[in-house]
């Protein structure tokens, strides 16, 4: 998601506020689309253009696993800007089709589907029929159309391009568990063999992965070729520069023992050491074509049977041994002067949209509004007139600045426009070149402060972003249950709109509970608690209409923890990248939410076994009790005689608690007789003789006389030498109750209040 921006009628956040010259958050998008686009737009009865009369307006699905970084943000951003153009809404799931059970989820909201490098369950799309493309790869099963970056074509100019610098023995470094390079790595073969050059197998370094990480790794069996190869050619720039580091840290110079190209043209090449010369791809390029690939196949027409293939170029710069951009400059000769500037005009902009053609029915004006303008203040420059104010050739070079960031090619422009009114074969007035060489520094100089400006605003942005990221953790980590699902934690950022939905049945999954909803723009949320099917998430009626009318993304992330899947977090805001300029931000907090409600579930657990514990505490201490009551029963067996019956082991704790329960009996029934049977004990020791015998005597302090019942002959022998005081013994019950029930009748008529 990204910031609201001039013109997106939604307020942004007090610290996003900050952010200097806050534009629609469409600006640059816009600014790079040629106006055909436009004019389809506008035009109903072209081919693919708006007027979709559903209810809801036409969908475009995508799926990634990714959602930002320097290839995947700008994919989803021209998907997303060819959609805007053409009233469509785009509909992003982070994941693979699998994991986010394409096509069940979101099946009846969306009219065809954009699946990004990784396909693992395409085949379900594939069986579902609704239109479908993919973007990066090729499935290697199932035929469908593609939108591929011309990986050969790119390939082969750098593999050239090294040869006639005057390499051949070149290697070829790159993970070839992708798509794209294992293409690329093809391209490389083919460009040797005709070249002449023999495929050398052991000038092939694998990587692990397309990152810097899988580069630095790979920079050791290079080093271990240093003399035998003299450049080498990667599959990503990030491999590239990964390499780049580790090499200049063994002390390899580049390019003098080893001359490296890249492949894709990421913001650091430019600016690494020496910087990276690399074949430039415009990834936006990429989402607008599959745009307009998806879109026709929705309105019924053939799509092509290669699919589409976008365009890159070599752009050369100190790791190779070049030193400036020349490919462009030196691809034709240069406008004549008469031409009234058109020709220059066109030949400026392409080179910033390089390598995107631009049309030849539209007008550089079109792309760069400003650019007739700067050439007829050089015209009039170089005619006496007074140089413009800087102020002005600032506000001029800032739309070419949103066009291109490269500053390579901006210079190159200048130098273009410079080299465009040098005459031919004839001398320069010293006066007149002076006038020139003026304008084009103070042209320089505005570019150079304009992409000042664009960097120190960019670490502004990454401020905010973590500012806004601590705000979030914080929020989540720190929160409540009730918080966490509130989404009250997106106040900081500038999403406008979210929704959580849980599982009903996280097993089956089919269908979500509304259980949290947020609105920054005032649209109305979903009631908590409300049911939707999984086919029918996110209800367009549900969206707020920035999303409906296309203006915003509507991204669905699936939210998991270590130990479920919990369901589904939808967004609504401007561009993913815009926002967060990383994938970071974006997953990490679908992850921390997914950890607060693990969490929260955790806590709600933990209350729970301890109430359980606390009931389970209560009974036990209750079968305690009664344990204690069974382990020493007192019997009123005849009136004025107690019968103490004991079963099982007998220890001294059991000893002590009889001695407690007779003497509480003796008092409380007015016993003369106490028979303690300890027929079913079958062992006693020492220790608890000699308790029962300070039993029998404590007893007798209150009146009564203890008999013990059932001492067998081998019981006998372990109270010999025990002080029983007056404790008698019987062998049997039977035998006690003979001797004694005579005493205990006398006994009672001697009471008679005796019971």
């Amino acid at each position: 998601m990204g910031q609201g921006g001039q013109g997106s009628g939604v307020p942004l956040p007090e610290q996003w506020g900050e952010l200097p010259g806050a534009a629609a958050p469409d600006a640059r998008v816009k600014s790079t689309r040629p106006a055909e686009e436009t004019r389809r737009a506008e035009d109903p009865s072209l081919p693919g253009a708006g007027g979709h009369a559903a209810a809801r307006p036409r969908t475009i699905g995508i799926i990634a696993p990714i959602l930002a970084g320097v290839f995947w943000g700008p994919v989803v951003n021209g998907i997303h800007a060819s959609a805007q153009l053409r009233g469509h809404r785009t509909l992003v799931l982070r994941g693979t089709p699998a994991e986010v059970q394409a096509p069940s989820l979101a099946r009846e909201e969306v009219d065809g589907w954009i699946v990004i490098v990784e396909m693992h369950g395409l085949e379900e799309l594939a069986r579902a029929g609704v239109p479908f493309i993919t973007v990066g790869a090729r499935h290697d099963e199932i035929d469908c159309p593609a939108v591929i970056p011309d990986n050969r074509g790119g390939i082969r100019s750098a593999v050239r391009h090294l040869i006639e610098h005057g390499h051949r023995r070149i290697a070829f470094i790159g993970n070839f568990g992708a798509y794209d390079v294992r293409e690329r790595f093809a391209s490389y073969k083919d460009t040797l063999a005709e070249a002449g050059i023999a495929f050398d197998p052991d000038l092939v370094i694998p990587c692990d992965n397309n990152m810097y990480s899988g580069g630095r790794a790979a920079a050791p069996a290079l080093l271990a070729r240093r003399g035998v190869c003299t450049a080498a050619v990667f599959g990503t720039d990030k491999n590239a520069l990964g390499t780049m580091a580790a090499l200049k840290a063994a002390g390899a110079r580049i390019p003098e023992d080893f001359a490296l190209v890249g492949f894709d043209d990421i913001v650091e090449a430019e600016s690494s050491d020496p910087p990276l010369t690399t074949v430039r791809q415009r990834f936006e390029m990429m989402g607008n074509a599959a745009f307009d690939l998806i879109a026709s196949m929705i309105a019924g027409e053939a799509s092509p049977p290669g699919g589409v293939h976008t365009a890159n170029t070599l752009i050369q710069r100190s790791s190779c041994g070049c030193n400036v951009i020349q490919s462009f400059l030196d691809r034709e000769s240069t406008a004549p002067q008469e031409d009234g500037g058109d020709a220059l005009a066109r030949r400026m902009v392409e080179l910033l949209l390089m390598p995107r053609p631009l049309p030849a029915h539209t007008p550089p004006t079109a792309v760069w509004p400003a650019v007739t303008r700067v050439i007829a203040l050089y015209s009039a420059v170089l005619r006496g007139a007074a140089p413009p104010p800087a102020v002005e050739l600032e506000r001029a070079y800032r739309q070419a600045v949103d066009i291109t960031p490269d500053l390579g090619t901006l210079l190159a422009m200048v130098r273009l426009l410079g080299q465009a009114h040098e005459p031919r074969g004839a001398a320069v007035d010293a006066a007149i070149r002076r006038r020139g060489d003026d304008f084009l520094e103070l042209s320089r100089l505005a570019i150079a402060r304009l992409r000042v400006g664009v960097e120190s605003q960019h670490v502004h942005q990454l401020g905010l972003l973590a500012r806004t990221n601590y705000d979030v953790s914080f929020a989540l980590l720190g929160g409540t249950q009730q918080e966490s699902r509130s989404l009250a934690w997106l106040q900081p950022t500038t999403v406008v709109w979210g929704c959580l939905a849980l599982w009903e049945d996280p097993t089956a999954r089919a269908s979500l509970v509304i259980a949290g909803a947020y609105s920054r723009d005032g649209s109305p949320t979903p009631p908590i608690g409300s049911r939707c099917p999984i086919e029918a998430f996110p209800p367009a009626g549900m969206l707020p209409p920035s999303a409906t009318d296309g203006t915003f993304l509507v991204l669905l992330l699936p939210i998991r923890s270590a130990q479920r899947d919990w369901g589904i977090l939808v967004l609504v805001g401007p561009p993913v990248v815009a926002m967060t300029g990383d994938e970071g931000t974006v997953a990490i907090w679908g992850t921390l939410l997914g950890a607060a409600l693990e969490r929260d579930a955790l806590v709600e657990s933990l209350s729970a076994q301890h109430a359980d514990l606390q009931r389970a505490y209560e009974n036990e201490r209750a079968l305690s009790e009664t344990v204690r009551e069974l382990g020493c029963p007192i019997l009123p067996l005849l009136p004025g005689i107690l019968l103490v019956p004991l079963i099982g082991l007998f220890d001294g704790g059991r000893a002590q608690q009889v001695l407690e329960k007779v003497a509480d009996a003796v008092s409380r029934h007015e016993a003369l007789r106490v028979l303690i049977d300890i027929t079913g004990v079958p062992f006693v020791d020492a220790q608890v003789a000699h308790l029962l015998g300070v039993t029998s005597r404590a007893a007798a302090l209150l009146g009564a006389r203890v008999y013990l019942v059932g001492v067998r002959p081998e019981l006998a022998k372990s109270l010999v030498d025990v002080d029983l005081g007056e404790l008698a013994t019987f062998s049997s019950l039977s035998m006690a109750l003979h001797k004694l029930a005579p005493a205990g009748g006398r006994a009672a008529q001697a009471r008679p209040g005796a019971r």
